[in-house]
């Protein structure tokens, strides 16, 4: 458990100290310190465990095998001593009765000898003497059997109700202590466990106010204000009565507005971003998708690449509202899904301009401001060091003893230069700042709409920077990003369009030959070469563009005067 908790507390300098500002983070960080301690409580019950009862019960073992070992010696030992008494007995009655039988034997030869006429009176006398040696001898065996019936005796009592009965009590007291004993370690161990169950309950208790503690509105408000643009939604698009010829008007607060879009043109010649999210590619009709200025006229020269094929004029002959409708559904913003709004805020310090003009505007601003705040603490160090310096120098000039007073200006003088840096920098992040604020909604003039908030404006600073980077989008849905005046990158697909991309693309109507080399520049257009023959997926629909393919991930719009268009059968039939 320790190691776990360890494990997934949160690195120090990290990326993921930044999720902890949530409070289900939070309430995971309080929880893993709870953890962390019922862990401690755990490692104190088992020190507790193996100190008190382990080792207490392993000597305790050791000393009872040991104490019973020498009692089952002692029982052996009282045996044995028993029984080698219980073989002298016997001994000693075999002995006597071989005496008495030996006695009997010589008597009565004796009282044969005795009776027989024809025995010498020696003879007689020798088993005489040999019938009372012998009986001497049965009469000493006797003796000798019956102390040592005595001795028996008294040993066998002694060893039934003395030696083996105190045996068997010290085993007894033994079996009784080694239950004891049992019994002791048992408390033991319900003790520590009981002594650490009030910590234990009161980690528990965190946990559950951790727990407790998570408020998933506030979260989903800090996601929001991580990732919030800044940017308006669109205004309404203002009604056009093609009834009366006269000059209409546009809403300052449309989408398409004039202003914007001649703007827009002079600033690169292409649509730039405009509030339109999940916009999906192939899900549109390809009317609304075409290019937003006519096409070039064929060059007249030898050499078609000499044309420029630069930014055209935005004049042009088609139905207004259908050009409306196409800039509308085609323009997108500049974070215009999730994962670019999240490669946005992801980017590096250094890989954006200084200003963070590629950013939205809420979070341009608040990068601005965690910039200021950075450099507010940066001048204030700076600040303290150089007071500190000055009472240095203080000091110094009171106490020259001490050192050189003068030792201390160039500390000084790098110090001021390092504070006015400092500050010049705070000002140019307060002046963009400023900006910014002055741009996000509700800080300005509410008839500052849409056509105001994403016309995109080149500043002084962003002039002087020259880093300013704008999002666009293209007719397959995809868009660039402008890194700088002659950078692209463009980005086919998006995880977000990748989620609900389920339609096949548009099939093959026939064929055409590049008349002409066409540079395709402009947004929504594909680059060809004199003489190569791309695939026809859509003819023209009247604007002078015709939609080709050239492979399965490159295809977009060309002029039609620049190909020779060969149709199918079947596709011109229909």
């Amino acid at each position: 458990l320790r190691n776990l908790s360890k494990k997934y507390q949160p690195k120090k300098n990290s990326k993921e100290e930044e999720e902890f500002k949530y409070t289900s983070c939070q309430a995971f960080l309080s929880t893993l310190h709870e953890l962390n301690d019922y862990a401690g409580q755990h490692e104190l019950t088992s020190e507790n465990l193996t100190e008190r009862i382990i080792l207490e019960l392993t000597r305790y073992i050791q000393e009872h095998k040991q104490e019973r070992k020498s009692y089952f010696h002692d029982g052996r030992k009282a045996q044995q001593h028993i029984e080698t008494c219980w073989k002298q007995l016997e001994s000693s009655k075999r002995r006597f009765e071989r005496d008495c039988k030996e006695a009997d034997r010589a008597q009565q030869y004796f009282e044969k000898m005795d009776a027989d006429l024809n025995v010498t009176k020696a003879d007689v006398e020798k088993a005489r003497q040999q019938a009372q040696l012998r009986h001497q001898m049965a009469a000493d065996s006797k003796g000798d059997y019956s102390l040592t019936l005595q001795k028996f005796n008294q040993e066998q009592h002694d060893h039934y109700f003395t030696n083996i009965p105190n045996i068997f009590q010290k085993i007894q007291d033994m079996e009784e202590r080694r239950i004891m004993k049992l019994g002791e370690s048992m408390k033991i161990f319900a003790e520590v466990d009981q002594q650490v169950l009030p910590i234990v309950g009161k980690c528990l208790d965190g946990m559950l106010k951790a727990a407790e503690s998570i408020d998933q509105k506030q979260d989903s408000q800090l996601v929001i204000d991580a990732f919030k643009s800044g940017f308006e939604p669109p205004g309404d698009i203002e009604f056009e009565d093609f009834s009366q010829p006269m000059k209409r008007t546009v809403s300052e607060s449309s989408l398409s507005n004039s202003k914007g879009d001649g703007k827009s043109e002079k600033h690169g010649g292409k649509s730039k971003g405009k509030l339109w999210p999940f916009i999906k590619k192939n899900k549109l009709m390809s009317l609304l998708t075409s290019p937003h200025q006519p096409p070039p006229p064929p060059p007249a020269s030898a050499s078609p690449s000499a044309v420029p094929n630069g930014p055209q004029s935005p004049k042009q002959q088609k139905d207004p509202l259908s050009h409306r409708f196409n800039e509308f559904m085609t323009s997108k913003p500049k974070m215009h899904c999730f994962r670019s709004l999240k490669r946005g805020l992801s980017l590096k310090l250094g890989s954006g301009p200084e200003d963070f003009s590629h950013l939205p505007p809420e979070q341009r601003r608040k990068k601005l401001q965690q910039k200021i705040d950075e450099l507010n603490k940066e001048i204030q160090k700076e600040m303290d060091q150089r007071d500190a310096l000055t009472k240095m120098k203080d000091v110094y000039i009171k106490n020259p003893q001490m050192g050189d007073p003068s030792s201390v200006d160039p500390r000084l003088a790098e110090i001021g230069q390092n504070i006015e840096k400092l500050r010049q920098e705070a000002q140019k992040f307060e002046a963009w700042l400023a900006e910014v604020e002055g741009r996000l909604p509700g800080k300005t003039d509410t008839s500052r709409r849409q056509s105001g908030m994403y016309e995109t404006q080149n500043t002084t600073v962003v002039a002087v920077n020259n880093c300013a980077q704008d999002r666009e989008s293209s007719p397959d849905g995809s868009y660039t990003e402008e890194q700088s005046q002659e950078t692209e990158v463009k980005v086919t697909t998006t995880e977000f369009d990748d989620e609900f991309d389920d339609e096949e693309p548009l099939p093959t109507i026939g064929t055409c030959l590049a008349l002409y080399t066409f540079e395709g520049h402009n947004e929504g257009t594909i680059s060809i070469t004199e003489g190569e023959t791309l695939y026809v997926i859509e003819e023209d629909k009247g604007d002078g563009w015709t939609r080709v393919r050239r492979n399965e991930e490159e295809e977009g719009y060309v002029p039609t005067s620049y190909v020779d268009v060969s149709l199918e059968s079947n596709a011109k039939d229909s």
